[in-house]
């Protein structure tokens, strides 16, 4: 394992499907019970002290988290009770109760334990299953942590599926929930263990493990193909390690890219010449989420063996402020040929993914998608609890609504009309970096990004406003929170010939 990577094991799981006693579920040193007072008796008798606990749900007639069922049985096992959440909740709701149910039963650092979730008229037993499954997953994984004395408290390591009529397919859950935990904690690691060189280094150790092919465009190479505005955001770098990397996985032989992955990779960023305040910078080891929910996406498509062939494009640089930084004023010439007048050097994740997405799109993709912590106005509209969304066909932002609904990684599609453009007019050059005024950042960020896309290919860009939320979102207990993988795969994996049927729609 490289020494960057996290190397934690997720806990065994095994499923129990049918009929269960109260002997099996007082097996485990915990058990989490999902189940509503309108199940049969025999739905309850399984369950340790049912009689009070039925009653105890009875009284308060109302469907969310209760804290004070957590009873020891003889057998010391603790059991948390919860009512089922009601069958018309969102897949957010069942996240997110499920994040909260599983916070409280981890509380108790429980080496092994049982779920139990009731067949039940009134609930969608098996999503709920995989809605606790996947908190578990995330609750259960250590962040990066640098103490002189680590804590040494159990963990996770058995978990029993019962309750449920028939043994249920995990294998997205669990594909799901390790590439998310893998964005998370790539994500979190400190700028000085993640910089340029161990960054493609470990993107390199898990290209021959999962063997995909592996390409390095290094910065002789990016000015070989005159990736001006990407060279222009590296050149303030002391190191010259900066560069682009593309991963290819084929589950067959000679295959096209059907789908390219684009992330933006700031592993850190000061803002160069118009340097960050100090809070602003603080996180700014942040900035490089987007390249790590890209890498998570295809781990997760090569774990799930889709059969999509899928390309990977990482812009990986800093942006640091020295002597030979870029500048307001500069212009700079992108690999398409645009010209850039630079505006304000903060504006630097546009610069990098502008070169990222035109090269990608020469390999003739039939979809892109790109991920991008990229503006502070995306946030300010739409909250961390939310992503926003940008394409350039219009038939393609109901699906990305839909997407986000039933994945439960809620997006929502922003305008993206000619007349935007009007703001990123240049006397001197081609187009704006970004326009001197604050409005609107976001939307003329992906109207910047819709020229290095082919006119014709199917495009979405995601504005991680939500890769880090205080206290976490949904099942995801940490601030960093790996936003965008479930959204993703529910994309590519169910809705990827949609995509590829906007290929002919207008642009919007």
């Amino acid at each position: 394992m490289h020494k960057i990577l996290p190397n934690q094991l997720i806990p065994v799981i095994t499923q129990k499907p049918g009929e269960t006693n109260k002997t099996e579920l007082e097996s485990r040193e915990a058990l989490i019970a999902v189940i509503s007072d309108k199940n049969p008796l025999s739905a309850w008798r399984p369950i340790p002290q049912y009689r009070r606990l039925r009653d105890m749900l009875k009284k308060r007639k109302i469907n969310q988290l209760y804290s004070q069922t957590r009873l020891n049985t003889q057998s010391n096992t603790a059991v948390y009770l919860a009512s089922s959440p009601k069958k018309d909740s969102s897949c957010f709701e069942k996240l997110s109760f499920a994040g909260k149910l599983v916070k409280h039963a981890m509380a108790d650092k429980p080496r092994n334990l049982t779920l139990y979730v009731a067949d039940s008229s009134n609930t969608d037993s098996e999503i709920l299953a995989k809605s606790l499954i996947s908190a578990l997953i995330a609750y259960q994984f250590k962040m990066p942590e640098y103490k002189s004395s680590k804590s040494q408290s159990p963990r996770l390591k058995k978990i029993c599926i019962a309750g449920l009529k028939n043994r249920i397919d995990i294998s997205r859950t669990i594909a799901v929930a390790e590439a998310n935990n893998l964005a998370r904690w790539l994500t979190a690691l400190p700028p000085n263990k993640l910089d340029a060189e161990n960054y493609v280094e470990a993107i390199k150790y898990l290209s021959k493990k999962n063997n995909w092919q592996f390409e390095f465009y290094n910065q002789e190479k990016l000015k070989q193909l005159n990736a001006g505005a990407f060279l222009a955001v590296s050149q303030g770098n002391p190191i010259p390690d900066a560069g682009i990397v593309r991963l290819s996985y084929r589950p067959k032989k000679n295959m096209p890219p059907e789908v390219a992955l684009v992330g933006k990779g700031i592993i850190f960023d000061t803002g160069g010449t118009n340097l960050k305040p100090f809070r602003s910078m603080l996180d700014m080891h942040h900035d490089m989420a987007g390249s790590a929910v890209a890498l998570a996406t295809i781990q997760a498509i090569t774990d799930l063996k889709a059969p999509i062939a899928v390309d990977c494009w990482l812009a990986i640089t800093e942006n640091l402020l020295s002597n030979q930084s870029y500048k307001s004023r500069d212009i700079v010439t992108a690999s398409n040929g645009t010209k850039i007048e630079v505006i304000h050097t903060d504006a630097e994740g546009r610069m990098i993914l502008a070169d990222t997405l035109s090269l990608a799109g020469k390999e003739k993709p039939e979809v892109i998608l790109d991920f991008a912590t990229l503006t502070g106005s995306c946030v300010t509209a739409i909250t961390d609890r939310y992503s926003g969304a940008f394409s350039n066909k219009n038939t393609l932002n109901e699906l990305v609504i839909h997407a986000g609904v039933n994945s439960g990684a809620r997006v929502w599609p922003f305008p993206l009309d000619k007349d935007f453009d009007e703001d990123l007019k240049s006397d001197i050059a081609d187009v704006l970096q970004c326009s001197t005024g604050g409005s609107g950042d976001h939307i003329q960020a992906a109207r910047f990004l819709k020229r290095f896309v082919p006119k014709s290919t199917p495009w979405i860009h995601l504005d991680l406003s939500s890769a880090s939320r205080s206290g976490g979102l949904a099942h995801i207990p940490t601030s960093v929170t790996g936003f965008g993988v479930r959204f993703a795969i529910e994309l590519l994996i169910n809705h990827l010939d949609d995509l590829k049927s906007a290929r002919g729609d207008s642009s919007g």
